[in-house]
């Protein structure tokens, strides 16, 4: 005889046995369901103080009975169909002890993505009597995908009316299936930390395409290594997830493969962290062959440490009778491939890496600095990068809208040239794989010269954004090259508003202040060097070449005693430069 699921720890075998007589019974076409049924179940669930649900098929018959607890009830998911848009062909009754017949949002959730027949509560009074009862059914013309019936008394179901409206629904649903997958993805947000952490995590899910439909917040000093938010709060949000009709829920927090093995089998839905959101929008932004390489890359890196082995089928050994077989199993079989794409992934990246490093080594021979935007995402450094450059690099108000690096020329008030890169912005937790994957590209801020860090002005997180960037910089190594702060969308500012101290205002959409922006770059690259004119004879041409990497050569000319190099170095480089055979003649030009 088929078993009673659920919750069914502490409940008497004898209940048990009763209740599973519920599998004998054969219901006519015209019966919605037995009396004799319902009062079983509510006798039952008033002395338990426990929810039971039935499952009744189209033909009349039990197909399962679950017990839940005094609030709830978890249930799976049947279906008589394969067809995920035609109705289930099973009906669910079930009981509110001590409650009202009226049905919840986490009830009428389970009706839509479950696509029952029916969803029917029924009331039970403390000495088991069925009092009110409320039903809904699925509704192709309904704005809400279903309508629901009055709150009625138990003991008169309209049971031939119900059964009617089913078959009605059924050749709605048959002659018009509804387009399931229309609109964008419905997330759960979930973090430990704060309300801003979970704001910055709500753009980067609209970034990715995803409509928020709640948010989650339990403070904790640390995640729970199981379910990072605890077990008992795993079981709470999942019913809010039903609730809600969420396709998915993003937690703030890195999670572990346990962790997310764990939460999926509560929750029921895809739950994804924020490194994995992350590594998704980059996914989508990357557009040349560099970008996209290094997505793969930590795309597979951070699945390689997330691989686990489900049951026997992926982690038990091939071999004995039946399984014999190359000796490997499944789960390492994909972690070799994981590995032998991460090899050619590195082999690639390295060969574009040479590249990059000769195309450096010509600018550092050329002389000519390199000065890096930087800043938190949606900064606004590519609309300044733009405005310098004349480019039209992609600019959107959107976190990570660029994700290639971009490098072009500028020239300073006083004609110098230099190389502005446009990079990669930053955010707060910025994944390990990310950095390791993107290294390539963020050691461009790593060698420039001079670094802007473009903050946006009208940001309320202003401050801790700015620390945020200078701390990434910190950990890329980048500590050498002098730092210039430019404050954005100054236009936007209020007065009075705390800002960056010595910064430079600027509104790059408009234009204002960008002249002094590019006296500040000036300034700081031609701070503690001189500037002088060097005359180099033929004998000591091979001078020249290491002159170049010393400073900054402006122009070369060549005269008949050799060559005259107008030079920009510290003075410590021009002292070196005239021992080995230069000669100053910057009073003489």
């Amino acid at each position: 005889m088929p078993e009673v699921h659920g919750n069914i720890e502490g409940i008497r075998k004898s209940v048990l046995d009763e209740l599973k007589l519920c599998y004998e019974a054969q219901l006519e076409p015209d019966c919605f369901v037995a009396p004799e049924l319902l009062e079983l179940l509510c006798r039952h669930s008033a002395a338990m103080n426990r929810e039971i649900a039935l499952y009744i098929t189209r033909y009349g018959e039990v197909a399962d009975v679950f017990i839940g607890r005094n609030d709830s009830i978890d249930l799976p998911d049947l279906r008589l169909r394969r067809s995920q848009k035609r109705l289930s062909m099973i009906r669910c009754i079930h009981t509110h002890p001590s409650g009202t017949g009226q049905l919840s949002d986490v009830d009428l959730s389970a009706l839509l993505s479950m696509r029952f027949d029916a969803m029917c509560a029924v009331g039970v009074s403390p000495d088991g009597r069925a009092t009110s009862t409320q039903c809904a059914f699925l509704d192709t013309a309904s704005a809400a995908g279903y309508v629901q019936t009055e709150v009625l008394n138990a003991r008169k179901l309209p049971q031939q009316d119900w059964m009617e409206r089913i078959a009605l629904a059924d050749q709605a649903y048959e002659a018009k299936e509804p387009d399931l997958e229309q609109g964008p993805e419905k997330a759960v947000l979930v973090g430990i930390e704060s309300e801003t952490s979970l704001d910055e995590l709500e753009e980067l899910a609209k970034t990715a395409g995803a409509e928020c439909v709640l948010r989650v917040l339990q403070k904790r000093s640390a995640p729970d290594s199981a379910f990072c938010i605890g077990r008992g709060k795993a079981e709470e949000l999942a019913l809010r997830v039903q609730a809600a009709n969420a396709d998915l829920v993003i937690f703030d927090e890195v999670l572990s493969g346990m962790m997310q093995k764990n939460l999926e089998e509560v929750l029921r839905v895809k739950v994804i962290d924020r490194t994995a959101l992350i590594l998704d929008i980059f996914a989508g932004r990357a557009k040349t062959r560099e970008g996209k390489l290094q997505v793969e890359m930590a795309q597979l890196q951070y699945r390689s440490q997330r691989l686990l082995g489900q049951g026997l089928i992926l982690s038990r050994l091939a071999g004995g009778i039946g399984t014999r077989g190359p000796g490997e199993s499944k789960l390492e079989v994909s972690r070799r491939r994981i590995r032998d794409r991460l090899t050619d992934l590195r082999r690639e990246l390295e060969q574009l890496e040479k590249q990059r490093s000769l195309r450096r080594q010509s600018r550092e021979k050329g002389g000519i600095p390199v000065v890096a935007l930087v800043g938190y995402t949606n900064a606004g450094k590519s609309t300044l990068f733009n405005r310098l450059t004349g480019s039209e690099v992609y600019v959107m108000d959107q976190l990570f809208a660029t994700l290639d690096s971009v490098s072009r020329p500028v020239s300073l008030p006083h004609g110098t040239k230099v190389l502005l890169v446009d990079t990669v912005g930053f955010i707060r937790k910025l994944p390990h794989e990310v950095v390791q994957a993107f290294h390539a590209t963020l050691e461009e801020a790593r060698l420039a010269d001079v670094l802007v860090l473009v903050s946006d002005g009208a940001d309320p997180e202003l401050h801790s954004r700015h620390r945020t960037v200078e701390e990434v910089l910190d950990s890329l190594g980048a500590t050498d090259a002098p730092r210039i702060d430019a404050l954005n969308k100054c236009d936007l500012l209020a007065p009075g508003v705390d800002t960056l101290p010595g910064a430079v205002p600027i509104s790059a959409v408009r234009g204002d202040g960008l002249d002094n922006l590019l006296q500040r770059i000036e300034e700081e690259l031609d701070a503690g060097t001189e500037e002088v004119s060097l005359l180099i004879p033929f004998a000591k041409y091979a001078l020249t070449d290491r002159l170049r990497k010393l400073g900054s050569v402006l122009s070369q000319e060549h005269v008949n005693e050799g060559v005259i190099l107008r030079w920009r170095a510290e003075k410590e480089q021009i002292q070196y430069a005239c021992k080995e055979g230069a000669r100053l003649i910057q009073e003489e030009i």
